[in-house]
């Protein structure tokens, strides 16, 4: 890592804290480690560098327990892989022995013919724009400028650290704009908090859910009902009854797997916490919707029903602008991408006329 070994942690980007993590794990001269999601945050080459290490301590001697979503990376590092749903144990094999469609099919308990839905929406007028957007702050966005169509789906892809996360939290107020400007619907903005984003209804789904996604220490309703408490309330008292029915519906609507919605949002699984936070904005009705990994470290039976929820919603002309670091992800669910290199744009392409190797190069057109 190129990293001073004095830095704060809580300064430092998700990848980097994730490799500290890593390398915590193998410093114990442990017999047995688990990796649980271990790549999720990483790019390329710290995916390279960890499998490497797994490799040379597995000739060593060292044993494995790899968790992970990403089926691809189980066939490249796993000599045997079991598939865990709904707290059963459903597949052990050799994975020289299997293959992903007999694993996606455990994993659902269905045959799941394609891993993406359908892009059938139908992009109407440009809606949301971005004009030469320049970030106060370190790290530093640069001159970005593009426009969005209502009712579409718009990608940012971009190798980890290229500023797309940053981007998102310019958009949503919670990064300072030290010049150019945002324009919805042809009416210039100005964002001096969330709040205001909020007013002009933004919403944004956060990277990290566990650190600022949710209430880890409260229940499905409260986590659900808490962007939009003033709905709730009947002579300016909150409503117990409104706050139940919405946690209800958001639970139903997104079909929640949990005992009650009362129950607290960390016994779920990823993809049902999830659920739980998309449904939490699906309550305030957004126009613009921000979504920053929304699928990440989450199972391909949940991720199916988060891309069938956001092509619905662009049908129902919501705009949706959405981050992803899983490149057949990008290709698969959106109308168009832009692609960041190093806090700057470097161009935007329409998905079906791109492939992997464009959006790689361009991704490093800055560096």
């Amino acid at each position: 890592m190129n990293i001073n070994c004095r830095t704060i942690m809580r300064t430092m980007s998700v990848s980097q804290r994730q490799m500290v993590e890593i390398a915590k794990a193998v410093s114990y001269d442990a017999k047995l480690i688990v990796l649980d999601e271990p790549t999720s945050s990483l790019t390329e080459n710290e995916i390279k560098k960890l499998f490497s290490i797994v490799n040379d301590l597995k000739s060593k001697g060292v044993s494995f327990v790899y968790i992970s979503h990403k089926m691809d990376e189980v066939f490249e590092i796993c000599d045997e892989v079991s598939v865990l749903r709904d707290g059963n144990m459903v597949l052990t094999k050799a994975v020289k022995d299997t293959n992903m469609n007999e694993l996606i099919s455990a994993m659902v308990g269905r045959s799941l013919d394609k891993r993406f839905p359908d892009v059938d929406n139908n992009p109407g007028d440009i809606y949301f724009e971005v004009k030469n957007l320049t970030t106060k702050y370190e790290p530093v966005l640069e001159d970005i400028s593009f426009s969005v169509k209502k009712g579409e789906i718009f990608g940012l892809y971009g190798l980890v650290g290229a500023g797309r996360s940053e981007l998102l939290e310019s958009l949503f107020g919670v990064r300072t704009i030290a010049s150019g400007e945002i324009v919805l619907d042809g009416k210039p903005l100005r964002f001096e908090s969330s709040k205001d984003a909020m007013a002009y209804n933004f919403a944004l789904v956060t990277e990290e859910r566990k650190l600022n996604g949710m209430f880890g220490k409260d229940t499905i309703k409260f986590n659900t009902v808490i962007t939009n408490l003033e709905q709730y309330k009947t002579y300016g008292i909150i409503s117990e009854r409104k706050m139940a029915e919405a946690a209800n519906r958001e639970v139903k609507q997104m079909r929640t797997k949990c005992t009650s919605i009362e129950e607290n949002i960390t016994a779920l699984s990823g993809g049902n916490q999830q659920k739980v936070i998309i449904g939490k904005w699906l309550e305030r009705k957004p126009d613009i919707f921000l979504m920053d990994e929304p699928t990440r470290g989450i199972d391909v039976g949940a991720k199916y029903e988060i891309y069938q929820l956001i092509i619905k919603m662009a049908k129902e002309g919501k705009t949706i602008i959405v981050v992803s670091s899983e490149m057949p992800e990008i290709l698969g669910i959106t109308n168009r991408i832009a692609v960041m290199s190093n806090h700057r744009l470097a161009g935007i392409v329409n998905t079906k006329e791109t492939n992997q190797e464009e959006l790689l190069r361009l991704s490093a057109k800055y560096l």
